[in-house]
């Protein structure tokens, strides 16, 4: 199965659950109380009540769920619904319990086994395994069925992490990487590369036109070096001119205009706009597509435009400002 966005309709009601409002100002009294006692104590060391590393990834059932209403007020709740039996279920919980602990108390990580919690899964309308959903101030987000590429995972959780802020005030718990339980330091790695050559015979590549050469050089570095950020800037602004290379922009733009609900003829359209330097109205196009389309078509769009933040680089203003209205429009 592949992965996809869910509707926001989909929202599950969690009735008897605290206001948003009524969260955000718990959280900030946590806050506050957790400053207080830092300035009583000196400032040195963890505030009291800080979690354990071992303490952000928990087996949630439905006897104990109520626990995770009270603590969606504080920190967002990764809810993983898998099962034993789900090969995908065996390649993302992993991926999710590593993600979260390096979220540093920005995030918490509830795994529900659908095997023994019929419940939770009819609470929350899970139909396949795994389904991924979060909580936070009490409220049911859907994020995504089936598995997902790494990056995707990280930029879904980055979005969680800025809406709890933004809208709920929720900005995490404290972790405590020292106390029991925690999880034991990896082992350093060894410095990868120096990718000098083939980086010089990739942007050689684009310098004679040859796209697909240069496509292929990044993509080498990337494979022994996936964070390489030189070659994610390069691989994405190349594979840009792959796309726009044979285009013909009139017939694009009118596609567009004419079709402005149509995924494909949007993200042709937000290609050759970016392409010509029009970085907000692709950004915007693809935001305002995203808003429009569901499943399937709603998760290609925002990948695409995920895609399309890494040509320009996510340290860049408009990036940011492009991503807090997506999570807007997704959340």
């Amino acid at each position: 199965m592949q992965p996809r966005n869910m509707s926001m309709s989909g929202v599950v009601d969690l009735a008897a659950v605290k206001a948003a409002g009524e969260a955000k100002a718990k959280a900030e009294q946590a806050r506050a109380e957790a400053a207080r006692q830092a300035a009583q104590g000196g400032g040195a060391g963890p505030a009291a009540g800080a979690l354990p590393t071992s303490a952000l990834v928990i087996d949630v059932d439905e006897a104990g769920f109520e626990r995770v209403i009270q603590l969606s007020a504080e920190v967002p709740v990764v809810l993983d619904f898998r099962a034993q039996w789900s090969e995908q279920s065996q390649e993302l919980t992993p991926l999710l319990e590593r993600l979260i602990i390096e979220a540093a108390g920005r995030l918490v990580l509830g795994r529900v086994d659908v095997d023994a919690n019929p419940a939770l899964l009819q609470q929350f309308g899970v139909q396949n395994v795994p389904t991924v959903f979060a909580v936070v101030a009490g409220q049911g987000l859907p994020l995504f069925q089936g598995g997902a590429p790494e990056q995707h995972i990280r930029e879904t959780l980055a979005q969680l992490v800025q809406v709890a802020e933004e809208r709920f005030g929720i900005i995490g718990v404290e972790v405590d990487p020292s106390a029991e339980g925690a999880a034991p330091a990896a082992p350093a790695e060894a410095p990868a590369g120096p990718y000098d050559a083939l980086l010089e015979a990739a942007v050689v590549a684009l310098d004679a036109g040859d796209l697909g050469g240069a496509v292929q050089a990044y993509k080498n570095v990337l494979s022994d070096d996936p964070g390489n950020t030189e070659a994610k800037l390069g691989l994405a602004q190349a594979e840009l001119l792959v796309r726009v290379q044979d285009m013909n922009p009139q017939t694009v733009r009118a596609a567009a205009a004419e079709n402005p609900r149509d995924p494909a003829a949007q993200m042709a359209a937000a290609d050759l706009d970016l392409a010509g330097g029009h970085v907000e109205d692709s950004f915007g196009r693809l935001v305002d597509t995203v808003r429009v389309t569901f499943g399937e078509e709603r998760d290609a769009v925002r990948v695409r435009l995920l895609e399309l933040f890494e040509v320009i680089g996510t340290d860049d203003p408009r990036v940011t400002a492009a991503r807090t209205a997506l999570a807007r429009v997704l959340f």
